[in-house]
């Protein structure tokens, strides 16, 4: 395939080296005549591939250890006997080496004659034609010719399939041609992968995909059972197959494939791909690579960049497969209106959408007052369009009403942090978890939330780092295929404070804390004050088990390992910051890092694993009412002045409306106009009842997004919105990684977000006169100081660079802390629990939590528009079998979950991955519409809704309840769209 990258790297090599790249003192050896030098440890084909000279080789990648099982790559060493295999061995000083040599050439092509031999000979219409491993070497080592005739030992070229005579564990028969050849059993192709296909007569055994999915991907799903001929991959037991075994689809066992054994099933439908374009994924806050793989306009395979610094060329089956949603038949590209909610939509031209909307939202403002209409920027859409989305309120709406989905999960992080280290965003890169020695992981769910990271982290879990689990539920990372982690603290929902605080007083009364880097780094004073109160007996996990429920000689042991245990590494999620205590909590887990030195060196720090792809760029750009880009508070005279001269309009001092303010002033009929980009409120706010009675008291709601979603229930207006790959921008990840998104295919509705943001923003008046989207990044770095120095020049050139990227950091900043905090000194900040508002008690005695899945995304817009479906139909509560058999509950029968909030209906399922007293749920199914049960508590700090904690009745039922039928009801009458005019 010709890659087409944009831009040009001249620098990456997409080449694959054989063998993984070392770190070591220099050894210089000689291959063919020329003398190269390399890492100690460094392999000999990689040595050669460093010269330019390619070794063959077919079980060989630089994405995983060496194998040396296909024999293709052998080499003669001087002074040695033999002809060893290239990849498995080492180089060494004064080592002299031929690749090339009439006995290894005649070794070379009698190797890859008995592959052949085995093989079926189907290239012409073989899906891997022209992107086949084997058919490239098979020509380097110049095969010409295969003298081997088809037997009971070899595959029968003619029949296309794997003869497996006399093998017991084949699953069928070739039916009437095997006759002819004494009744082979015949094992068919595995289909049920919605993704990709497994064709076991295509198989040469090289054992790279198995190798794939335990050294990259960390499941250990694959296998090679039989011997000799009989061998073939397995993916589980015997009635196994890629749809039912513990394969997770990541891709890697695809990617690793060097033949058409393991392929895309876009590839087999759509050909080979002939151009290639290097862009950045929108789910997750990993923020991997990829290479969107195209024939003409048409996207037929996301590949994972080899060279992506968040996902060193892995991925998850999210961002590998799930990309169908862009051409999703639910996806709206004409823009409508409407004068009514209750109206049908009618398609209309951009331009008089666009007027329709200025013309209702000036109004509103002149009726009553400016500050009656605001924006909620996205977390799904690029830095530069999130930057003008809250420039939209503030320069032409003239006020302060911007919020962001990114308040509702991670402002907690931003209020946290900023008190205690003086920067709104985590210390580290995902690299540094290669030199962690301790892990802690505190309300996240990796393998789920985070899967890339999560088998980055399983492999220096396998590597010998120890790892603690705070969390409700025993996540996979508790117990998984050859990781488990040392301590699983199961502390009750809504007591995360209380546990961290007793996991300080351990370190603490124990003196286990570095008391060098605190007088160094730290404000001793503080800490003195801090230690005192961390001290007193009621912090002990002895005083606090009674309300956690975590074990205290657990805890203690816990606290003793994250002390004592080396680089210790935090890395937390929304199970800490949707609380009403969640910027309590991520103080008090700054704390925990200052009191044991584990902050500013690789290995360490405090790392939030942020939900969406561009959870961190939207708070970076401004999004939250009271601060500006790069989180400067509207209050001050000198930051105001700095946009006011940019923006050439005056600033509004005084902070706007959270997400939740603007409902409430909606009911009580002083907020009338909404433009919502991106974002879905009506499914991923909490408290749904009173979402849809603001959204229901609003004069105008502009809705901008792929497709109807639950918002637009209640919009007057709706913008078709672009995928990402119709976009060029950047996002920022969780490591504050910012990436170049790349326009892979033009725009299906016509316009990028940032363009019909700019549109609007001139139908009100505006006279923005962006051309493209780095001329709003310049704008960023003008106004930004961490961004300062940022460009697409400079992004194109590195590939991507994290902030602050400035004078003082021109290319970035991996780590975070490392000389000093950017506040100066460490600040020791007290964290006084205090329980919820919200209890459980006779009524609702249960405790439900919230979470995500694997193979969903957020509130499903985008995943539920995909095969990704297939494992996951449905939002299902998690309930301790105890819990249901005193409530008569069985698996898999319907429930109804009710809260003081409201009350819905779902399938249960029995299991001991949660405790008794507390029940689990997803959110990604609209008709389950789990957040009606949730309430409108929120973090004290940032109004962080708390979506952890709501206490919860659960009893059969017989169907959807009441509000469910009338909300499906309004939703199936909000979404008819009249007939196009003729």
């Amino acid at each position: 395939m010709k890659d087409f990258i944009i831009p040009p790297m001249d620098l990456q090599d997409d080449r694959d080296m054989g063998t993984p790249a070392r770190v070591g003192a220099p050894v210089t050896l000689t291959i063919d005549g020329f003398s190269v030098t390399v890492p100690e440890g460094t392999s000999v084909m990689r040595a050669s591939a460093e010269l330019g000279i390619d070794v063959p080789k077919l079980c060989a990648s630089d994405n995983m250890e060496a194998f040396g099982s296909c024999r293709l790559c052998v080499v003669e060493i001087e002074g040695r006997r033999g002809t060893p295999a290239s990849c498995t061995t080492p180089v060494t000083e004064g080592m002299v080496v031929h690749t090339q040599s009439s006995k290894i050439r005649k070794i070379r092509k009698g190797v890859m004659e008995l592959y052949i031999s085995d093989h079926p000979l189907d290239c012409l219409t073989c899906s891997a034609n022209g992107d086949c491993e084997l058919q490239d070497q098979a020509g380097a080592v110049g095969l010409r010719e295969v003298r081997y005739t088809s037997g009971e030992n070899h595959y029968d070229p003619a029949n296309n399939g794997t003869l497996a005579q006399g093998d017991a564990r084949a699953r069928g028969t070739r039916g009437a041609d095997a006759a002819d050849l004494g009744n082979p059993l015949f094992i068919p192709k595995d289909n049920s992968n919605p993704y990709f296909t497994y064709d076991p007569s295509k198989c040469i055994v090289c054992s790279r995909c198995v190798r794939a999915c335990e050294e990259v991907q960390g499941t250990f799903a694959l296998t090679i059972e039989g011997r000799g001929f009989d061998s073939r991959v397995s993916a589980g037991a015997a009635d196994d197959n890629f749809l039912t075994s513990d394969c997770v689809s990541c891709g890697a066992c695809v990617q690793a494939c060097p033949t058409a054994t393991l392929q895309e099933k876009s590839v087999a439908a759509m050909g080979t791909p002939e151009r290639s374009v290097i862009t950045t994924c929108a789910y997750c806050g990993v923020g991997c690579s990829f290479k969107a793989e195209m024939q003409g306009d048409e996207l037929v395979r996301m590949t994972p960049w080899k060279h992506g610094k968040a996902n060193r060329g892995h991925s998850c089956v999210k961002g590998r497969f799930a990309y169908g949603y862009a051409n999703h038949t639910d996806r709206i590209l004409n823009p409508m209106i409407r004068d009514t909610i209750d109206e049908p939509w009618r398609e209309v031209s951009w331009e008089e959408a666009l007027g329709f909307a200025a013309k209702r939202m000036r109004g509103l403002q002149e009726k009553y007052g400016k500050k009656s209409i605001g924006v909620i920027t996205s977390s799904r859409c690029t830095n530069e369009e999130t930057y003008l989305v809250q420039k939209l309120t503030r320069a032409v709406f003239h006020n302060n009403n911007t919020d962001t989905c990114a308040r509702v999960c991670h402002s907690p992080t931003g209020y946290g942090l900023g008190q205690t280290y003086g920067t709104s965003a985590g210390t580290q890169d995902f690299d540094s978890v290669e030199h962690t020695d301790v892990a802690m992981i505190i309300g996240a769910n990796p393998t789920d939330g985070h899967p890339v990271f999560a088998s980055r982290l399983k492999k220096r879990l396998r590597a010998g780092a120890k790892l603690i689990v705070v969390d409700p539920r025993r996540i996979d990372m508790v117990k998984s295929a050859h990781i488990s982690a040392q301590h699983h603290l199961p502390l009750r929902p809504g007591t995360n404070v209380a546990v961290v605080s007793a996991l300080a007083h351990v370190i603490v009364t124990e003196k286990l804390y570095d008391e060098a880097f605190i007088r160094e780094r730290c404000d001793w004073n503080e800490f003195q004050e801090y230690a005192e109160f961390i001290s007193q007996d009621r912090h002990s996990p002895e005083q606090t088990e009674s309300l956690t429920g975590v074990p205290s000689a657990e805890l203690r042991a816990a606290a003793r390992t994250y002390a004592t245990g080396g680089n210790g590494a935090i890395y937390y999620g929304l199970g800490v910051t949707e609380h009403s205590q969640g910027s309590t909590t991520v103080m008090g887990i700054a704390n925990l890092a200052m009191l044991t030195g584990n902050i500013g060196r690789r290995g360490v720090g405090v790392n939030p694993l942020r939900g969406q792809n561009n959870v961190q760029g939207s708070c970076d750009m401004g999004s939250f009412p009271h601060e500006l880009p790069g989180y400067r508070h509207v209050k001050h005279p000198d930051v105001r002045a700095m946009f006011e001269e940019v923006w050439g309009v005056p600033i509004d001092p005084e902070p706007g409306l959270r997400i939740p303010n603007m409902l409430d002033a909606a009911v009580e009929g002083t907020f009338k106009g909404l433009y919502c980009q991106g974002e879905d409120i009506l499914q991923s706010d909490p408290d749904t009842h009173h979402v849809a009675a603001g959204l229901a008291a609003m004069e105008c709601v502009i809705v901008h997004d792929l497709f109807l979603n639950e918002t637009a229930n209640y919009a007057h207006v709706f913008l078709p919105g672009s995928s990402f790959l119709e976009k060029d921008g950047t996002f920022t990840n969780a490591e504050r990684r910012i990436n170049r998104v790349r326009e892979v295919m033009k725009p299906k509705n016509g316009y990028a977000d940032w363009e019909i943001t700019q549109m609007l923003a001139n139908a009100m008046g505006a006279n923005w006169t962006y051309t493209h989207p780095s001329q709003i990044m310049d704008e960023i770095a003008a106004t930004t100081p961490s961004f300062a120095n940022v460009t697409y020049e400079l992004l194109e050139e590195r590939g991507s660079v994290q902030w602050p990227c400035n004078e003082e950091h021109p290319e970035g900043t991996p780590l975070m802390h490392v000389d000093g905090f950017v506040r100066g000194k460490g600040r020791f900040v007290v964290t006084e629990y205090i329980a919820t508002d919200e209890k459980s008690g006779p009524r609702f005695p249960l405790l439900l939590t919230t979470g995500r899945i694997l193979s969903q995304y957020n509130v499903g817009a985008q995943t539920r528009r995909t095969d990704n479906v297939i494992w996951h139909q449905e939002d299902v509560l998690e309930i301790h079998p105890h819990d249901a058999e005193s409530r008569g509950v069985n698996e898999g029968d319907w429930i109804k979950l009710a809260s003081r909030a409201g009350e819905t209906t779902l399938r249960a399922t029995l299991t001991d991955r949660v405790s008794p007293g507390v029940v689990y749920t997803t959110f990604h199914h609209p008709v389950t519409q789990a957040n009606v049960i949730t309430t409108d508590f929120s973090d004290w700090a940032t109004n962080c809704p708390e979506y952890k904690v709501t206490a919860v009745q659960v009893s059969p039922s017989n169907g959807p309840t009441d509000w469910q039928e009338e909300y499906n009801a309004q939703a199936e009458m909000s979404r008819r769209i009249l007939p196009a005019a003729e």
